[in-house]
């Protein structure tokens, strides 16, 4: 990913409760951020959160998927020993 700085950029308008706004102009302050910084890096580490959560939930499924799959193949060898067992006693 580019630095911010080397991005295109493009400007929006979002609407905020007044006191959400009283917080975030606060909070980067003591930051020592502009606010259009703090936003931007805020949104960036929700970005972050999301694309992590659907990725966990998509490696949830898949492993779940492979101890289904392995579950099924250990059902149809399970007998597999006792068939090669007589052989080796007799």
């Amino acid at each position: 990913m580019l630095p911010t700085t080397q991005r295109e950029k493009v400007r929006i308008n979002i609407q905020l409760p007044s006191e959400i706004k009283d917080k975030l102009f606060h909070a980067s302050s003591r930051q020592g951020k502009k606010v259009s910084a703090f936003v931007r890096e805020s949104i960036e580490e929700k970005l972050l959160q999301v694309d992590r959560q659907i990725f966990e939930e998509r490696m949830k499924v898949a492993y779940q998927d492979l101890a289904e799959e392995n579950l099924h193949l250990s059902e149809e060898f399970k007998f597999s020993d006792v068939e090669n067992l007589t052989e080796v006693i007799s």
